[in-house]
Parts: structure tokens; sequence; C-alpha cells
């Protein structure tokens, strides 16, 4: 632990040793160490100081807070990056974890930009009210399907890739080999494909031709495409076992699969209850109406904000009930009877669709534990 004569600690501040009762933590996250600042509930500062972003740095962390009051709450700077393990130790700890994203940038234009200072502005803004998010746990089947979720839209975008990059060879390749795989579909082609790689293992060493070459690089490629294909559906299987364990009244809904309810959980997180009602839930997926009214002309906007991974999920949910549901048709048809555009339409079927899907959440809360 670094000596706590950071820039943004007063001498007085540094003499006091005494606990002045609830206190409020503020922390500036990095990969390698945070910064800390204990603050008053009267906002003045008792202490700044530097950790190491490690086990042990958290426990001293939490320690050294303690010797100035009782910490309650605590604000920190991404806890879903550099943050999320601080976060998850001071979450078993009985800290109430808030989570700080936007910093006062009059008071940073006011008194310039440090690690100390942004410490302490996390803390302010507990104080203020200002951060109202509670952070995530993230330490339960939630995060195991983020953890998944991740693994699949790399190996989802590296396939498409290579996908790309084989049909860019066939572009140039040689015409007797571009007309042998002319007309064959995806599977068949990479199927084909691969068995270039097989065969040009078989082959004596000798002088290369463009053709070898081309053979052997399409073959290659098409044994990446299959084993990323491979990767994807095996982590497929486990997130759709995922939501069947822990989320099966999701698969229930229609239009929701195991891929949208896996979106919709990990927006949720392990811990809805921080989600006080199902409003704030629409605003978390960027669903909520946003007023744009003005003199006699009362309008309602999308929203454009939240997590748009969750935005797609819900627009997702609704195209597919427009296709395949009687109620969400007749609902669509009796809209556009009463002026309403497509948009607005739309924008109040994903409204629909996210308190739908906060009330079994919940509901899945209340039966994990009961």
């Amino acid at each position: 632990m670094c000596s706590s004569t950071l820039p943004g600690t007063t001498p007085v501040a540094r003499a006091r040793r005494r606990p002045v009762g609830e206190v409020v933590l503020g922390v500036d996250t990095h990969r390698d160490a945070h910064v800390a600042a204990v603050l008053s509930l009267a906002g003045a500062v008792l202490a700044t100081d530097e950790f190491p972003a490690t086990a042990a740095g958290y426990r001293d962390l939490l320690k050294w807070a303690r010797k100035w009051g009782s910490v309650g709450r605590a604000g920190v700077e991404g806890t879903g990056s550099y943050g999320a393990s601080l976060s998850r130790y001071l979450l078993a700890q009985g800290v109430d974890v808030l989570d700080v994203n936007w910093m006062d940038r009059a008071d940073r234009r006011r008194r310039g930009k440090s690690d100390p200072l942004d410490a302490q502005n996390a803390a302010r803004a507990v104080l203020s009210g200002r951060a109202r998010a509670r952070a995530k746990t993230g330490d339960g089947p939630v995060q195991i399907a983020r953890m998944y979720k991740l693994t699949k839209a790399s190996a989802v975008k590296a396939r498409t890739q290579a996908i790309n990059q084989l049909k860019a060879v066939l572009v140039t390749a040689d015409p007797i080999l571009r007309e042998e795989l002319t007309g064959l579909g995806n599977a068949e082609l990479f199927r084909t494909c691969a068995q270039f790689a097989d065969a040009s293992s078989c082959e004596e060493a000798g002088e290369e031709s463009v053709l070898q070459a081309t053979r052997i690089t399409l073959g290659w490629l098409a044994h990446r495409i299959g084993q990323l294909s491979e990767q994807i559906r095996d982590v497929e299987t486990r997130l759709a076992r995922l939501v069947e364990c822990h989320a099966p009244q999701l698969l229930d809904v229609v239009g929701i699969g195991p891929d949208t309810a896996v979106t919709l959980l990990i927006t949720v997180g392990d811990n809805p209850e921080r989600l006080d009602s199902e409003a704030s839930f629409a605003a978390l997926c960027g669903v909520s109406p946003v007023e744009r009214s003005s003199g006699r002309r009362q309008f309602r906007r999308l929203n454009r904000g939240g997590d748009r991974q969750a935005n797609a999920a819900l627009h997702r949910i609704v195209f597919t009930r427009l296709r395949v549901d009687p109620r969400t048709q007749d609902y669509y048809e009796r809209r556009i009877k009463e002026g309403k555009t497509r948009r607005e339409i739309v924008r109040c079927l994903k409204r629909y669709a996210a308190r739908e899907v906060f009330h079994l959440v919940r509901q899945l809360q209340s039966g994990t534990r009961s």
C-alpha cells in the first residue's frame, strides 16, 4: 500500500484517524491499481490512497476505509470492467456498490483531472444521489452466460471473416477450380474445400504451383470454418441448457428463444433486485418513451440510450410476434386505425415486451429465494 500523501488529501485529513461514523467510499479503478477516497457525509475528504488491484489489495482497501468510519456505500468507476472484481468483493462484504459512469464535467474543468480527484468525485456522486445504478454482482449463472456469450460473439465474427476470405480466394482462383466449385451451397462448398487440405498432406514435397497453394489455402480456411462452427454449436448448447435450468419461463413467451433470453438476462444481471421498477428496466433497455412535446404538439420519441443489445433483443421479440402472434397483429391493426405510425407502435410493443420480461425475471428471483 502506498503512502497516503496523494494529491487531493489535505494535511488535516491525514492527521485525523478517529472514526467519524458513516463514511462514503469512492474508487477510481485501473488495470493494475485502484485509487480510493473516503468522504464524510458532509462531503469532507478524510483520506485518499492507492491500492494494488489484487485480492490482498481489495482487503487492504476496505480495512483502510473502515478506519475512518462505517462504510455502507461505495461509488466505483467501471464496475463492468476494471472495477468488476472489486465490486464483487465489496458486495460480498455487505457494502452497497453504485456504478459511477459520468464525472462532473464542470468540476473537472475547474479542478482538473487526476486519479484522487476522480475517486473523490465518485464518492460525491453517491452522496449527491447522482449515482443511483447499483452494480451487478457478477457471481451467478448470468455471469456464466456472459462468458459464453462473449465466446460465441468472437467465434461468429471469426467464422464470418474466414468465410469472406474463402470466397475472396475463389474470385481470383484458377477458372478450372472455380468452375469445379461453382453452384455449391455453403455447407457442400466447405466440405469440398476441406478435402483439399487433407489431400495436400499426402503430396510429396516439391515446387508448388499457384493452383496448389490456392487449394491448400481453401482447405485451411474450410477447416477453420468447421472448427469455429463446432465451437459455436457447443456454446449455443451450453447457453440453451443454462436458460432451461435457470429461466425456463422466459422460453414459454412468444418470440423469446435461448439467445434472446440470454441477452435479456445479461442485461438484468445476477441481482435483479437492483432494478426498482419495470420503468427502470425499460430505461435500461432503451425502450422508455422520451418526451419531445412542444406547444400544442404532444409527441414521444424512441429512446436511443440504454443497453443496445437488450434493445435489439426486444426488437426481435416484437417483429417475431408481428409475424406469428394474433394478439400482436390485432393490436397493430387497431393502433394503425387510430393514426399511429409503425415506429410509434413498435415502440409501444417493445415497452410491453420489457414489462413482461421484467415481471417474469422477478418471479424467477422470488422462486429462487423461496
